[in-house]
């Protein structure tokens, strides 16, 4: 129910990732298989992180959680330094290690994940209390979301805090307190949103992008497209024309518009049969988790990578607003892939001890 569904996804996104990159990368780079070797790179890595955090018991983790923090939220801050962050239209999001770029916001959902879950079951029956339950981790989340808007990055702080209302809800804290949270937050995120060009004409480009077909909306028209042209079956592999230049990285954040027109209806509902089984699989080892951080934490892991499916696959559909975010284990991209696999093994963990 974990292992099985994370393999073959990745199997499926290496095979994405290769037929929408190969002619990008022959134009840019003369090599079609550059994107291909540096995914198989990463999953490799990856892989043994996963085999790494299979084996590492989990209750370790809470010992490192205020370093993890701190680690986390220090990499955060470093990108606002002039000259370390690692600028990449306009945002700077990356660090750069020897040619390598990582994004730190990985490793901060991963910390927040245990964080929580540490937090959280020491508290027990005090979650229901504003004061110990609500605040402590309304201050640490504000915190890491504040430092990502800054980089600017509204849309991982915006899933960041979706993810912190749910596990909060799961441990306990009262749904008139959850409410008056996203009631008070609503108003900021529309003043960021209202504040910023680039986000407004995302706005735009979702609720009507044929008003401006060869501006804002090239990208989700394109995307459309290559969901229309793929029908029930798809083109079949390699034969999709929306890699082709029109649609823009079409190896990152739209990989999952060149499998719809690949392989059709029935490739994207097997994509999303694969996801649904991976977090079946990490709520019932949350379920079944030894104590309650062991379950907190499943519940916690779990949630990131469903929310984060949901919302990659809600954007190419054009069912939300464009957001620079990739669908896990599909996607090209090393630092998402190789913290979604570590964050498999932690749940392998808890699936076993169980």
């Amino acid at each position: 129910m974990i292992l099985v569904p994370a393999i073959l996804l990745i199997t499926l996104g290496l095979i994405a990732v290769y037929s929408a990159s190969s002619n990008l990368a022959e134009h840019r780079l003369g090599d079609s298989y550059y994107y291909l070797k540096k995914q198989v790179l990463f999953c490799m890595i990856g892989v043994g992180l996963m085999v790494l955090t299979r084996y590492i018991p989990c209750t370790l983790y809470a010992k490192w959680v205020y370093p993890l923090l701190l680690v986390s939220v220090s990499l955060l801050a470093l990108l606002l330094v002039p000259g370390l962050g690692h600028k990449v239209g306009g945002a700077s999001r990356w660090m750069s290690f020897g040619g390598i770029s990582f994004q730190p916001s990985e490793l901060a959902k991963f910390s927040l994940a245990v964080y929580m879950a540490y937090s959280m079951s020491k508290k027990g029956k005090d979650m229901t209390s504003f004061s110990k339950g609500l605040l402590p981790h309304l201050f640490v989340a504000g915190v890491f979301m504040g430092l990502i808007v800054l980089q600017p990055d509204l849309g991982t702080a915006v899933i960041i805090g979706g993810w912190i209302l749910i596990a909060l809800f799961v441990g306990g804290v009262r749904m008139y307190q959850l409410a008056s949270i996203l009631l008070l937050s609503s108003p900021v995120v529309v003043w960021l949103i209202w504040n910023a060009d680039y986000r407004v004409k995302r706005v735009l480009a979702f609720l009507n992008p044929w008003e401006d077909p060869r501006g804002i909306g090239f990208q989700i028209i394109h995307s459309f497209l290559a969901f229309g042209s793929g029908g029930i079956f798809g083109a079949g592999l390699g034969n999709s024309k929306q890699k082709l230049f029109y649609l823009p990285e079409p190896h990152t954040d739209f990989a999952l518009s060149i499998i719809g027109e690949e392989l059709g209806l029935v490739g994207v509902s097997a994509v999303i049969l694969l996801f649904g089984l991976l977090i079946t699989g990490g709520i019932r080892a949350a379920l079944k988790a030894k104590d309650l951080y062991s379950t907190y934490l499943a519940v916690g892991l779990t949630s990131f990578i469903g929310l984060q499916v949901l919302i990659n696959m809600g954007v190419v559909m054009g069912l939300l607003p464009t957001k620079g975010l990739t669908l896990p284990l599909i996607s090209y991209g090393g630092s998402s892939l190789l913290i979604t696999l570590a964050g498999i093994g932690v749940l392998l963990n808890i699936s076993a001890r169980s």
